[in-house]
């Protein structure tokens, strides 16, 4: 597939801070593409580039096979954009709303209403076209919002936290449409997140930290790069069995975050029976899984994706 969106050493500078770190990456045609970082890591900074909102310190940007710093009317032409805050107006209906954004992105007339009838249809709001959003819940607004994204045929999709606030039914309705949306319309996405589970949809997930992408590749193959197995507990004096795991268990890579001791091993079958038997401190907490994107973060970086200072 061919890049849809490439950057190439882009780099912010405020003061004497560097938000972004010379990154590169490259989008491909309708895949969805995950940023995930904590917050501070320079996501909404390099998001705020791409989109010609914020002009990059150095560093190119193209979108679509258009220049981010020197064609930016052709760059928003071919963007849509699904902010993380409410930008609804929500004391005109949901048509109104969308008639007013063809207005904004010159829809030819002849073909408004038609196109507001196709994007209601994707996101399944045809009945609540004529009511205020004032009385939509956030689940709808938040499909309202997506279906304003898609009104000028987009060639990217930005969806900025797009479910932050929602509870978790409505999160993953709303993940339903977008992913229909995918399949039937094929527009690329580029999403930004903080939850994990969200971020394991993505085809491929940029993973950012202090201002630098440091891991880039599909879900699975990122996870696939720690291999062996997840082993969480807790006992009744932590300290003490820290140190008496790392005296005994050899091979074995530990780290404690709050109040779980985290370990990876090998294979848990085979190290899980002898382990037990070997630890004095009584266990009053153990769980066995597979790596998740945050044992990833936390390889690279010695940390959690939560405790990352926000900046």
């Amino acid at each position: 597939m061919d890049s849809v969106i490439a950057v190439n050493d882009l780099t912010k500078t405020y003061k004497k801070t560097d938000a972004v770190k010379g990154i590169s990456f490259k989008v491909k045609e309708g895949e969805i593409f995950g940023f995930l970082g904590p917050n501070g890591a320079g996501k909404s900074t390099t998001i705020n580039m791409i989109c010609t909102m914020l002009p990059p310190s150095s560093g190119d940007i193209t979108i679509n096979g258009f220049n981010v710093n020197k064609q930016k009317d052709r760059v928003r032409e071919s963007i849509g954009i699904i902010f993380q805050e409410n930008t609804l107006d929500e004391k005109l209906t949901a048509n109104e709303n969308l008639m007013l954004h063809c207005r904004f992105y010159k829809v030819p007339k002849s073909k408004r209403q038609e196109r507001i009838q196709e994007v209601l249809e994707i996101v399944d709001l045809v009945d609540q076209r004529k009511d205020r959003v004032e009385t939509f819940s956030g689940g709808m607004k938040r499909r309202l919002e997506i279906a304003r994204g898609l009104l000028h045929y987009p060639k990217v999709l930005f969806l900025d936290e797009p479910t932050v606030g929602l509870d978790p039914q409505t999160r993953a309705h709303l993940w339903e449409y977008i992913l229909k949306l995918k399949e039937k319309e094929g527009i690329t996405m580029f999403l930004t997140t903080h939850y994990l589970d969200e971020a394991e949809i993505s085809d491929r997930v940029a993973i950012m930290d202090r201002g630098e992408i440091i891991a880039l590749d599909k879900p699975t193959e990122l996870k696939n790069q720690l291999g062996g197995d997840m082993i969480e507990l807790s006992t009744e004096d932590n300290q003490k069995a820290l140190e008496e795991i790392k005296a005994k268990v050899e091979g074995a890579e530990v780290s404690v975050h709050d109040d779980t001791i985290y370990l990876k091993v090998a294979s848990s079958d085979a190290f899980i029976s002898s382990f037990i038997k070997t630890l004095d401190i009584p266990i009053t907490k153990l769980n066995i899984r597979k790596p998740t994107l945050n044992d990833v973060f936390l390889a690279f970086t010695g940390r959690r994706i939560g405790e990352s200072d926000d900046k």
